[in-house]
């Protein structure tokens, strides 16, 4: 788990991580002061931007507070001149009339008292009052206050209703109701010109809609944020915040107080339109500091690569390709590096160069030593093959079969002996042999010499590229050489007739051992194998052989077959201290 946490944060521990890291640290606290500072501008540059989109929507609604606070005026000065004329319906009638009449912008005006009946009004007509919901409304809180109504119940059309308590000597005598007409909103606003996008919403103190620019009253839920009531923006905290209107556009919200505690506007304007000081600087708060941050740490980064990492870079790639043995000659010495890497390079190329020098001298002497090594092999090899044919030339002259085989016997041996020096000085390394090789050059021999023609005997061989060192060859070959002449001493016509065979294999068990069999035919008589001195030393020198392989011989005879098997392992044996023990 541990090593597999670490192999994958490998990169941390390359230079060029550690630099940039190390910078990043170093750079920190300027950053983190141009993040504080751009910030603090943002929060300025927002705050500005909502006092100007505050200031605007004021100035949308300019013309509606000024008509409002117009009529709150007129009604105010009405409620006083209507303190002489109460009572007398007439002359009442005739002072709302005269008002009315001079003013192109109102619609109407009437005194309702507390009882509900209206007898006094710009139209000098009679009315009952007390369903009207700006009566009631004015019931349950005496107080000035605006209301809209988009069917006036005495005009007929949509108009806004201001209204003024009414009262004497602190006793209160009714209300004062004036209407504005709505469509000299319209023509206001027409003749100021807006911002196609904009609308401008008014509403009462409690959320009750008075006037929608490009909409009708009963379309105001479109105009306001999707979800919310113009009540609940009255008492929000919230005076500028984005939402969604009814008809899901993305819009910006203005809340503020037209008219202290009477009318307030909701502006809704485009977030293009809006700008907002989140909106423009808010993304360079943290792009700024950032943008800063990368262009020092590459600018570093450049500079370190192009002064280090590119020099420590090509100065372990010499020493790599040295590694992998590109020898031929010392790596260059570093141009225009710094002086302590030039001094690594100026180092490495001398540590280099001398390397080279006394690994081609080593080189020498080995190859030296190999050649007197092979010549050795090879003057052994031709020592004991003139042995070999002393003995043979003195095989010759003995008459008497007992002398004959034991001279012959120690012939094979000889030959045997000379077959593997042959090997070894053939072979292209002097420290291992191919024992399939090997031993087939001795089988061979062999059969030339031990074997006479028309004999009626049959030798195969199956032998896996085994490779052995000398100190086992020796033994398997000699051990090979000692089996192979009992088995065509002893090797009989099988039963029921037929040719007589011989079978030696070589087989690699791919778990470091290898296994050395010699098999050969034998009938119902199975000879004897004890008597006689010859068999009496070969099976000793068998043993002996087996041995040295730290191994023992294995003998099974059974089925017609007779054979001997030996399992070794390739590779650590020790080497023999001299000549096997008989």
């Amino acid at each position: 788990m541990k090593a597999g946490l670490r192999g994958k944060l490998k990169f941390t521990e390359r230079l060029g991580f550690r630099l940039a890291f190390l910078l990043s640290v170093a750079l920190l606290p300027l950053g983190t002061i141009a993040l504080v500072q751009t910030w603090r501008m943002a929060e300025d540059a927002e705050r500005a931007a909502e006092s100007a989109l505050l200031q605007r929507t004021s100035n949308a609604a300019a013309g509606e507070r000024a008509m409002i606070e117009s009529a709150l005026g007129a009604s105010e000065a009405l409620s006083q001149a209507l303190l002489e004329a109460v009572g007398d319906n007439a002359a009442c009638s005739k002072l709302l009339g005269d008002y009315v009449g001079r003013s192109p912008i109102y619609a109407f005006a009437g005194f309702i008292p507390t009882n509900g009946q209206m007898t006094c009004s710009s139209r000098a007509e009679a009315r009952d009052m007390t369903q009207s919901p700006t009566y009631k409304a004015f019931l349950a809180a005496p107080r000035a206050m605006v209301t809209a109504n988009a069917t006036g119940e005495v005009s007929r059309e949509p108009v806004l209703i201001v209204s003024q308590p009414v009262s004497k000597d602190g006793v209160l005598l009714g209300m004062l109701a004036l209407s504005v007409k709505h469509s000299t909103l319209e023509l206001l606003r027409s003749r100021r010109g807006r911002d196609r996008d904009v609308n401008i919403v008014m509403f009462n103190h409690v959320g009750e809609p008075l006037f929608v620019e490009n909409h009708l009253l009963a379309e105001v839920p479109k105009v306001l944020p999707m979800g919310r009531e113009a009540s609940t923006l009255v008492d929000s905290d919230e005076v500028i915040f984005r939402s969604r209107d009814g008809e899901g556009r993305t819009r910006v919200f203005a809340v503020l107080d037209l008219v202290p505690n009477l009318v307030h506007v909701v502006g809704s304007w485009p977030p293009e339109q809006a700008q907002l000081g989140r909106d423009l600087i808010a993304p360079s708060t943290l792009l700024f500091p950032l943008t800063m941050w990368i262009t020092s740490l590459l600018v570093a980064y450049a500079a370190v690569d192009r002064l280090v990492i590119r020099h420590v870079r090509e100065l372990r790639g010499q020493m790599r390709r040295f590694a992998l043995g590109r020898r031929d000659t010392p790596p260059d010495i570093l141009k225009d590096a710094p002086a302590e890497i030039a001094d690594v390079s100026q180092t490495f190329h001398n540590l280099a160069r001398i390397l080279i020098r006394d690994e081609a001298e080593l080189e020498a002497s080995l190859q030296e030593k190999t050649v007197l090594l092979k010549e050795i092999h090879h003057r052994v090899k031709n020592n004991l093959q003139l042995i070999a044919s002393i003995m043979n030339m003195q095989i010759r002259q003995v008459n008497e079969p007992g002398a004959r085989r034991v001279l012959k016997s120690v012939q094979d041996r000889v030959a045997s002996l000379a077959t593997i020096h042959r090997n070894l000085y053939q072979a292209e390394t002097l420290s291992a042999v191919q024992a399939d090789q090997l031993l087939g050059d001795i089988v061979s021999q062999m059969t030339m010499m031990s074997v006479a023609p028309g004999s009626n005997l049959d030798i195969r061989t199956d032998f896996a590229p085994v490779t052995l060192y000398p100190d086992q060859a020796v033994p398997v070959s000699l051990l090979a050489t000692e089996a192979l002449t009992n088995a065509v001493k002893y090797a009989s016509a099988p039963e029921g007739g037929g040719q007589r065979w011989i079978r030696l294999t070589l087989h690699d068990g791919k778990d470091g051992t290898a296994t050395l069999a010699i098999v050969n035919s034998q009938g119902s008589k199975v000879p004897e194998r004890a008597e006689g001195d010859a068999p009496g030393i070969g099976t000793k020198l068998i043993n002996a052989f087996a041995g040295q392989l730290d191994s023992m011989v294995e003998i099974v005879s059974a089925d017609g077959e007779y054979r001997l098997s030996v399992r070794f392992e390739i590779g650590g044996i020790p080497p023999a201290d001299g000549p096997p023990k008989v």
